[in-house]
């Protein structure tokens, strides 16, 4: 539990309508100096998702209900929310147990990142023009956490099926639940592996991935609120890169003639250039937020693994 510089004040009495706990919360969130960026980015919008979570109410919901007066025990189970989002300092998904990603809502828990990945844009893009959307039959989500970025690929490729892969047991149970949400079993399946290694003999026409990326440095200065999420899921060594290297050596040996391979890297793309730098790497640009993310072809890749099998030699 999180020591507060001074005693936090939950009392309530004169406050009446949603607006108004929205507006108490988002102020209560700011002097307990709480981190956003897990699904919000500023106090408001995350006091705003533990109220309507609280009284069930729809995100687009009209304005003039706004002005709706709480009951009593409405007014309380939103000031208990509050009080454990300050206190415990947990990200607001983990409190409620779900979160949205690419219009869809998912379940989530500790064992899982929380979704919010600037891949999302490139679904809402339908991978334009990396892949014929129409075309695809097999998408690869690799380090699939809650299984948000497959899931939601089926939107944009509505022909595909996807394998959401990941090493964590506990995330893929959550993987698991968010396919039975969508009622995906027959074009889903979650598999357990170190990346590729229990992916023999696969290919997919996509390779998307979200994989761990944070270095030592920004793993050290983590806020509160992301160091409650899965270490697995972050740390990925002294420069963000020990999986992405092993992605890029072995993503040619799993993508059909044609495909493409997506991968996140985040603020470790300065040390991925530096790294690989007869690699074409794309880097995309997010009219959304978000940074880190390239495509590669399979073309590509392939001259880069014959540059590797030269030196092995």
């Amino acid at each position: 539990m999180t020591l507060l510089k001074y005693p936090m004040n939950y009392q309530h009495e004169f406050l009446d309508t949603v607006i108004d706990f929205v507006r108490w919360g988002g102020t209560l969130f700011q002097q307990a100096g709480l981190s956003y960026g897990q699904g919000t980015d500023n106090a408001f919008d995350d006091a705003r998702v533990l109220v309507f979570y609280a009284l069930k109410l729809p995100w687009d919901l009209p304005d003039a209900y706004l002005t709706a007066k709480l009951t009593q025990s409405e007014q309380v189970l939103i000031a208990d929310l509050f009080r454990e989002r300050i206190e415990t300092r947990q990200p607001t998904a983990y409190i409620i147990g779900e979160a949205w990603f690419a219009g869809m809502r998912f379940k989530v828990t500790s064992d899982t990142l929380v979704p919010r990945s600037p891949i999302a844009e490139l679904i809402a893009q339908r991978y334009e023009p990396w892949v014929e959307a129409d075309e695809v039959t097999r998408i690869l989500d690799l380090c699939t956490g809650s299984g948000c970025i497959g899931i939601a690929s089926l939107q944009a490729c509505p022909n595909a099926e996807v394998d959401l892969v990941d090493i964590s047991p506990a995330a893929l149970a959550v993987a698991q639940q968010n396919i039975e949400l969508y009622g995906l079993e027959s074009v889903a399946q979650t598999i357990e592996s170190d990346l590729f290694s229990a992916l023999e003999g696969k290919r997919y026409d996509l390779i998307v991935s979200n994989p761990p990326y944070v270095d030592a440095i920004e793993m050290s200065a983590l806020p509160v609120e992301f160091q409650k999420e899965p270490a697995l899921g972050l740390a990925a060594g002294e420069d963000g890169l020990d999986l992405v290297r092993r992605i890029l050596a072995e993503a040619d040996n799993h993508l059909n003639e044609g495909g493409t391979l997506i991968v996140e890297v985040g603020v470790s793309q300065y040390y991925l250039e530096q790294a690989y730098p007869e690699l074409p790497f794309y880097w995309f640009e997010f009219e959304q937020g978000g940074e880190g993310v390239f495509a590669i072809q399979k073309s590509e890749l392939a001259v880069f693994q014959s540059l590797l099998d030269d030196r092995k030699a």
